[in-house]
Parts: structure tokens; C-alpha cells; sequence
């Protein structure tokens, strides 16, 4: 089968090969053929090792596709289900998973590192956060294949995978953001966007969208922002709309330390600022410990948007009919596998926003 490599990290160009194989399904996993997939930063970090990932490794963690086999122990999915692809998958027995924090189990996690699920000859590779979803086929745990209605669309399915959950989890789950309170999002690719539309979903009044680049404010006013302004720009937002008190949530949705910062400053006291972003573990974030004291403002990390999949997935699959969340509009070119490279250039370049593959 046809699958996307990275054999060295750091490489900026994938090997996209057709002499691609799959271990045998195990008594508790699914083999998914995948049918859309989606392009995301978190493929570039791991590219360039910012997110740590083995290798030879087949990238991609934001799919959906059609079960086509089933393990004997699997009951969950059965050939011919439409499934999502959850990049994180929970055992579901550990403290966390029963303490409510799936999106935490480090179980399946650990695991893709020592475990490929991918063959070139007799030489194992692995999948992206044990998925793999630049190939035409996977093989995963059961819980990493979420079963969802049939009617939705391939390319809706696999936004919802990652960046969709990531982001309006994020607003939803994380802060909760209240109604008629105010919002500055940093970063408006395809996360951010998801955050933008959590946000007007929850009743803000007020989504400050703050992106270098001006081609992407018309798509954040169109999803949910009500203001969308370039970082040299924010001293005047920040009046405008919080009369300099500042934001009830800044959300970053960058992954670096300066525009943590960022989000810090424009937050008011007492306020939420939620860290989105996947950053380096290098990349140190400076606050001062009087200010994390007497400003009173509260630190957050979103991890996969605090998702429990089995709900969420589908949750937001309803809300995409019932057309509370514009998926369509996020999508900014559909493409082939052979046209990986090319899309990781685009991507790199900031001049995409999310492509989604399309596999027959």
C-alpha cells in the first residue's frame, strides 16, 4: 500500500512509497482503511523533532476511515463502520482514565514508541502517535477508532480527529468559556479557528482573532471572531474592547514561549489563559512569581482539548449538521497522498490552512 515515510528527523521531504505493509491486526485492535486525512503543525514538529517521535515513521494523526477487520476481542466497531481516528488513545482501567482525564493516559503513547504497526520489508516503522495516517491503511488499538454516523462526511470526520477537538475542546472543555465574556485567541490556523468557533459556540460576546498574517482574519471573522487584528495591532484591541482591563480568556495556539507571554498580558486579572500550542520542551516561559501570585490569573494547558472521544467525537459531529460549527470553510485544498510533499511546503510557508487528503 501506499504510505508517507520520514526516515531521518529533521528531513524536509517524505518518502511517499507503495511497498508499504501492515503487521497483523492483534486480538484488541482495529485495521482502519483510511479516507480522508488531515495536514496539521503537529506533523511539521514532528518533522522537525519538536514533537519527539521514532523513526522510520509514517506521519499523519488526524484521519477517519472505514473499518475493514476487527480483532477477536473487539466488540466496540465491526467491518464497514465509520470510524474517526483518536490519536490518543485511553485504556480506560488506569486512574486517569477512570478519574475522568482520558486524554492524559500515556498508555498507547509509550507503547508507539517501541511498537510500529508498519512494515518496509522486514524493517518495522512506526505511526505518528501510533497512528500513521498518511497511508491508505492503519492498525490500532480499539479505542483509537471511534465509530461515528455514516451520513458525515470523510473530510468533516477527519477535522474533528485533531484540530476540531483540539480547539473547541479547548474552549468548551478547558475554560468553559461563559457567555458574554471576551476572548483573545493568538493564532488563527486551523486550531485556532476551532477555538474561535468553541468560543461562539459558548455565548462570548467579544473573540479578539490576532494573527501576523491579515489573509487569515477574513476566514477567523467568518467562523466566529468578532475583531481580528496583527499583534502590532493589540494595544488598540485591547482598549477597544476590555478598556485596557484586559481578556476573561487568552487562548495560545502557537506553541512558544512568547506568545504564552503574550496571552498572559492580555489577560485581566482573575482571567484564564489557556496553552494550546504544542512548543519545544527547550523553549522556557518566563512569569514572575509575583505575578502568578497577585495577578491571580490561572495557567492552563488544553491537551486535546480535555476530550473524552466517545462523547466528543460525536457531539461535535452534531453540531457540524446542525450547523453550529463550519467545518467546510476550514478546508483550503483537498489533495492526494502523492501531493504530501507539496502540502508540507505550503503548510511550512503559512500560506495553507488545512488540506485534507482525500484516499479512494
Amino acid at each position: 500500500m501506499r504510505a508517507a515515510l520520514l526516515h531521518t528527523v529533521g528531513d524536509d521531504k517524505l518518502d511517499i512509497r507503495d511497498d508499504v505493509t501492515l503487521a497483523p491486526v492483534g486480538p484488541t485492535q482495529v485495521r482502519v482503511k483510511i479516507r480522508a486525512t488531515g495536514v496539521c503543525h503537529s506533523d511539521l514538529s514532528a518533522m522537525s523533532g519538536v514533537v519527539p517521535q521514532p523513526v522510520p515513521l509514517v506521519l499523519g494523526h488526524e484521519g477517519a476511515g472505514e473499518v475493514v477487520e476487527v480483532g477477536d476481542h473487539v466488540t466496540s466497531v465491526q467491518p464497514g463502520d465509520h470510524v474517526i481516528i483518536n490519536w490518543r488513545p485511553s485504556c480506560q482501567e488506569c486512574a486517569l482514565c477512570v478519574g475522568g482525564q482520558p486524554y492524559l493516559c500515556m498508555k498507547y503513547i509509550v507503547e508507539s514508541f517501541t511498537t510500529g504497526n508498519f512494515r518496509i520489508g522486514d524493517t518495522m516503522a512506526y505511526g505518528m502517535a501510533g497512528c500513521g495516517t498518511w497511508a491508505e491503511e492503519i492498525v490500532v488499538p480499539w479505542q483509537g477508532a471511534i465509530k461515528v454516523d455514516p451520513s458525515l462526511p470523510w473530510e468533516a470526520a477527519a477535522l474533528i480527529g485533531c484540530g476540531i477537538t483540539t480547539g473547541v475542546g479547548a474552549a468548551i472543555n478547558t475554560a468553559r468559556v461563559r457567555p458574554g465574556s471576551t476572548v483573545a485567541v493568538i493564532g488563527c490556523g486551523g486550531v485556532g479557528l476551532s477555538v474561535i468557533q468553541g468560543a461562539r459556540i459558548s455565548g462570548a460576546r467579544a473573540i479578539l482573532a490576532v494573527d501576523p498574517l491579515a489573509a487569515k482574519h477574513e476566514l477567523a471573522l467568518k467562523v466566529g471572531a468578532t475583531h481580528a487584528v496583527t499583534p502590532d495591532d493589540l494595544p488598540g484591541a485591547l482598549q477597544e474592547l476590555t478598556g485596557g482591563a484586559g481578556f476573561d480568556y487568552g487562548f495560545e495556539v502557537v506553541g512558544k514561549s512568547a506568545t504564552i507571554q503574550s496571552a498572559w498580558q492580555l489577560t485581566r486579572q482573575g482571567g484564564d489563559v489557556i496553552v494550546v500550542g504544542a512548543g519545544a520542551m527547550d523553549d522556557m516561559v518566563q512569569i514572575s512569581a509575583f505575578s502568578l501570585l497577585f495577578e491571580g490569573k490561572n495557567l492552563l494547558s488544553s491537551l486535546y482539548g480535555e476530550a473524552d472521544v466517545r462523547h466528543d467525537f460525536p457531539y461535535f459531529a452534531e453540531l457540524y449538521k446542525a450547523g453550529q460549527l463550519d467545518l467546510d470553510s476550514m478546508i483550503s485544498a483537498r489533495i492526494k497522498l502523492t501531493d504530501l510533499n507539496e502540502a508540507v511546503a505550503a503548510l511550512r510557508s503559512g500560506e495553507a490552512l488545512r488540506q485534507i487528503v482525500l484516499i479512494d
